[in-house]
């Protein structure tokens, strides 16, 4: 018995050697996640996507070593409303982060909260944009709520409110380089969250960019000049019009005593405030750099001015939107091209997931417009890259439907950490890996909530499919909108009377109701959220 016992010690001790062993490789196997995400990127300005306004070659690298998504949307476009669903897995109504008005519930379980209770290190740096405190991370550096592109402060983790003199895309990026060398176990994997402000609105580019692109011209898109006409009420109520609705000042750059001497209102009420307040968070030095380029732009107005149609000062606000905005990209690019340098130099390429995405599309002057909110595929679409060497294979292209719903699953899938029921995306694996038979959604949804507002984008939800968009408008108006995606690419014709789509909206109409069932949406929810708005409009 005494040498049964022994071959028995012995035996399980084995076992159990074996399976600490199995355990740690399985641990060392997880992939590291890493999650790039800027704010208002338009896959138009992406070259991997179209080059015909900037080159982006390093952020085009992703997909290069991976999969570029061309069909990749959001659920509901605005900032604060397509994080939330990325970190819950939820749409809107179910987390409860509509619009960007009311607070997010932080009694949501996210995604990192899961991967990090699954023994994963969790770090973000950045724009989050919502709450001061994110759950399931074991450092942070955020942005408070929009954050500024110099100079900006940062609420952190270990030492409280800091504020870094310098360009927030490269600092985001310092503070991202450093938690990889002197910060993270070399032991676990990983999620990093690396997050731009950039491009968002009010579009300050670097300081060695601005002699560059203050100088370039770029092409001007065909519905530069829509009249809105053929479409619902909707699209001509908007106020994001560039001409009529952006700020010559806080946005074009032009000086508050440029406006204030040819007469030429203050957009808003707030234009030339916006413009005052960047001023002076610039450093002497920055301030001084800035004026270099900037004030002969406003000189050359001011005689220009004077002989301008109403055309002129749409093609001039146009190319100065175009100029700021692809300018605060183009540092987004390179500081990407860093951390990519980084993985490579550190032999992080291999067991790594690197996402290149944006909280949602945005208007170009598609439409005549900037900023996002509609479900046209201007705002409705997001630009996706992804790489993961060793399982997707190098240049690879997917018209699949999927969303920004599907982050949370995809990540907790190939982390091997069990995703809670009440999730409504779907992982992304197989699209990744090769299997794209096993991908079986061909529709999605989604719900616009925040009107009236900023903006003034009416709310609606929709179902859209590789073929059709077919979109409800409801509150101030009541209205369908029937889109063919195919036929129609720019978007600009409503058949939704059309008797040749009769069928066709039948069907739509079938599928949407059944969306709606599955996500749990309804009429009664909608109806809840509005009443909450007028309650509080009264207060």
């Amino acid at each position: 018995m005494k040498f049964n016992n022994s071959i028995l010690t012995l035996l399980l001790g084995i076992t159990l050697l074996a399976g600490c062993q199995q355990a740690e490789e399985t641990k060392s196997q997880r992939p590291n996640i890493i999650f790039i995400m800027s704010d208002d990127h338009a896959y138009q300005a992406i070259s991997a996507y179209d080059n015909s306004l900037i080159e982006t070659p390093n952020i085009d690298r992703i997909a290069e070593m991976g999969i570029l998504f061309t069909n990749a949307s959001v659920t509901n476009s605005i900032c604060a409303p397509s994080r939330a669903t990325i970190l819950t897995g939820k749409h809107s109504h179910m987390n409860g982060k509509i619009d960007n008005l009311y607070p997010f519930d932080t009694t949501n379980v996210t995604f990192p909260q899961l991967l990090q209770a699954g023994g994963y290190q969790t770090a973000m740096f950045g724009k989050l944009h919502f709450g001061n405190n994110p759950k399931g991370f074991d450092q942070f550096k955020i942005l408070p709520g929009q954050g500024n592109y110099y100079n900006p402060e940062f609420i952190t983790k270990n030492e409280g409110n800091i504020k870094v003199e310098g360009y927030v895309t490269d600092i985001v990026t310092d503070m991202t380089l450093d938690w990889l060398e002197n910060d993270r176990n070399k032991e676990d994997p990983f999620l990093l969250m690396y997050l731009h402000k950039a491009p968002h609105r009010a579009w300050y580019m670097a300081e060695r960019h601005m002699d560059e692109f203050t100088n370039r011209t770029f092409p001007e898109p065909a519905t530069l000049f829509d009249d809105y006409s053929g479409r619902t009420a909707a699209a001509g109520e908007a106020e994001m019009n560039i001409l009529e609705h952006m700020g010559w000042s806080g946005d074009n750059k032009l000086k508050p005593e440029v406006l204030k001497q040819l007469g030429i209102a203050d957009v808003g009420g707030y234009d030339t405030s916006r413009f005052i307040n960047q001023m002076k968070r610039f450093t002497p030095a920055q301030a001084e750099n800035f004026k270099k380029y900037y004030d002969p732009i406003s000189e050359e107005f001011i005689e220009a001015y004077p002989t301008m149609t109403e055309e002129d000062k749409m093609r001039w606000k146009y190319q100065r939107y175009m100029q700021d905005y692809l300018g605060t990209i183009k540092a987004v690019d390179e500081n990407v091209g860093r951390l990519l340098d980084y993985l490579e130099a550190n032999d992080l390429m291999e067991n790594t997931i690197i996402v290149y995405t944006s909280d949602q599309g945005f208007y170009l002057g598609e439409h005549g417009w900037y900023d996002k909110r509609f479900i046209y595929d201007e705002s409705f679409k997001t630009p996706l890259l992804v790489a993961w060497p060793g399982k997707t294979k190098p240049g690879m292209k997917s018209d699949a439907m999927v969303q920004n719903l599907d982050f949370a699953q995809t990540f907790l899938d190939i982390a091997g950490v069990e995703a809670p029921s009440d999730m409504q995306g779907e992982s992304m694996t197989p699209l990744l890996t090769g299997n794209e038979d096993q991908w079986t959604r061909d529709e999605v949804y989604y719900h616009y909530y925040e009107y009236p507002a900023e903006h003034m984008v009416n709310r609606h939800y929709a179902i859209v499919t590789k073929d059709y968009k077919l979109i409800h408008y409801y509150y101030a108006i009541d209205e369908w909108e029937l889109i063919d995606r195919k036929k129609d690419p720019m978007e600009l014709k409503n058949v939704y009377d059309d008797p040749a789509y009769a069928e066709i909206r039948k069907d739509l109409h079938e599928r949407l109701e059944k969306l709606r069932i599955k996500y749990k949406d309804n009429s009664q929810l909608s109806q809840q959220y509005i009443d909450r708005f007028l309650e509080d409009t009264k207060k």
